[in-house]
């Protein structure tokens, strides 16, 4: 099957000029100017004017929990509450269209957004829900609330608050309840959900970062199962120690993702050097010493299989670049780049370690919407650790250190949106830490590609998949030249250098995405 794009816009650094496009059998085959196009309209099976559209490769989410997302979309969201009340007032609603008997899960509540300061006791979700079972995670994912009727799961583990508040040990005994009680049917229900609402966002491939204590293994079987009837790309990652016989039976990628090194700042579960300053007793968890990252490092090394951890306070990265420094005085510097080992959001990391991240050829798998939700003097960021926000997501710093990033939502903690992380992270907080919308297009679109070992994905380029979405956008066109540090608003096409979306203003609404040439989505109408 042939399909002919023309009259737009491609973003293609083989062809910085190109306004056409044709893709044969899945493959692109040709990209060039309007004249040069007429030849490819015959025999085409689909010509389309683009009007002056933007095709661009397809984004990829290097980071995000799939059937939690879809949960999320089907279930009942708290993501931009703004008080404990608004949150009460929608589990209450929720429940009344539900069972009596029916267990509510629920996510995206954020405590610091609401006046009250606090998350909902047990007490309180037994009345909004007139009984019923009911579990809420933070937004950060690693931590939540119960209902009384879930207390027996969590009662006598570690992080288990009579409040109904549970974290570490308490937390993964919850969702290990939940996940007996929320059956294969409705997994089903929310991963399509959820992958329907990637390619809606031009998102042709994502990773799927599972764990024990995140969701059951039984899950990933459906991921890919919907994955391929929906035609999106899918790469599994198991974040589970010694877990080598599951590569096989489950096409892993890897044990990686979010295999903890610690927890999260909003939780206060990630490792610090020093203090919370909101807490000044308390310094969040180390789940992993040195050695044991190490351990990891090399025996997936030596199976070529990537390793990878969830790591987020200094703590958490000190242990890290330890555990990867003694892993190469083992097996060596350059078994450790070969296997392409990866990190997941790498938020409070200095120079010392970036510099051992760069030299170990580690990937870091990196989630922008954190800074642009909670950077900045009044955030939560700064709430939790004071002026340690500074030096926090530094992906100019990973980048100049030449750190491979990839860019992911970590959904449901974020949105899905490509658009969204590529503009946050030009307009980071911290202006030393700004990446050009350039190369923040890369990190969501090849980046995300070489995290998972595949080298050649990524860009339009004769030979390549035609995997690419096509955007509307009102806004102009952005020219880059290396030098910018964010962006030179420009209509005027330079040589050699291709177009972005101009998105100080708003992002371009996805109209059609395709992977390896099968169109995933179609905007309603969008081509007649």
């Amino acid at each position: 099957m042939r399909t002919l794009l023309t009259n737009g816009s491609v973003y293609s650094p083989a062809d910085p000029h190109a306004t056409a496009i044709a893709f044969d059998d899945g493959v692109v085959t040709w990209l060039g100017d309007d004249t040069g196009a007429s030849s490819y309209a015959d025999g085409a099976d689909e010509v389309i004017d683009l009007d002056g559209k933007l095709v661009t490769p397809a984004f990829v989410d290097a980071h995000v929990h799939t059937a939690q997302t879809g949960a999320l979309l089907t279930g009942l969201d708290l993501a931009g509450t703004t008080s404990l009340t608004e949150a009460l007032d929608r589990l209450a609603s929720f429940a009344k269209s539900l069972g009596s008997d029916a267990v509510i899960e629920g996510a995206g509540w954020d405590e610091t957004k609401w006046p009250e300061g606090r998350p909902p006791t047990a007490e309180e979700l037994d009345r909004a829900a007139d009984g019923r079972g009911v579990y809420l995670s933070r937004i950060d994912g690693h931590s939540g609330v119960i209902s009384s009727s879930l207390s027996e799961v969590a009662k006598g583990h570690d992080g288990y608050d009579v409040t109904g508040r549970v974290e570490r040990d308490a937390h993964h005994a919850v969702r290990d309840a939940l996940s007996a009680l929320i059956g294969p049917d409705q997994r089903r229900d929310d991963i399509r959900a959820a992958l329907r609402a990637m390619a809606a966002k031009g998102i042709g491939a994502f990773h799927e970062m599972a764990a024990p204590h995140i969701g059951p293994l039984w899950e990933l079987p459906l991921i890919r199962e919907i994955a391929d009837e929906l035609g999106l790309s899918a790469t599994l990652y198991w974040g589970e120690p010694g877990a080598f016989a599951h590569i096989g039976t489950y096409g892993l990628a890897g044990l990686a993702g979010d295999l903890n090194a610690d927890g999260a700042l909003g939780s206060r579960t990630a490792a610090l050097r020093e203090a919370y300053a909101d807490r000044p007793d308390h310094r969040g968890h180390a789940y992993l010493t040195p050695e044991e990252i190490a351990e990891h490092v090399i025996a997936c090394t030596e199976r070529n299989v990537q390793a990878g951890f969830h790591c987020i306070g200094d703590q958490a990265l000190d242990n890290i670049a330890r555990g990867f420094e003694l892993a190469a005085s083992k097996i060596g510097v350059q078994a450790l780049v070969a296997a392409r080992h990866r990190l997941e959001h790498v938020e409070m990391v200095d120079e010392a370690a970036i510099a051992t991240l760069a030299q170990c050829g580690v990937v870091a798998s990196v989630q922008p919407m954190f800074d642009a939700l909670w950077g900045g003097p009044d955030g939560m960021y700064a709430e939790r650790v004071g002026d340690r926000w500074l030096g926090m997501n530094p992906f100019g710093s990973l980048a100049r250190a030449g750190v491979v990033l990839a860019f992911g939502s970590d959904s449901p903690v974020t949105e899905l949106g490509g658009w969204e992380a590529v503009r946050a992270a030009a307009f980071h907080h911290e202006k030393a830490e700004r990446i050009t919308v350039r190369a923040a297009f890369q990190a969501h679109t090849r980046g995300g590609w070489r995290a998972a070992g595949i080298d050649d994905a990524g860009v339009l380029a004769p030979g390549t998949a035609a995997t690419y979405a096509i955007w509307q956008s009102s806004a102009d066109l952005v020219v880059q030249t290396p030098d910018d540090r964010v962006a030179a608003w420009s209509t005027d096409p330079r040589a050699g250098v291709p177009v972005l979306p101009d998105l100080s203003e708003g992002t371009p609404t996805c109209l059609r995405t395709a992977v390896g040439g099968r169109v995933v989505y179609d905007a309603e109408g969008w081509s007649r």
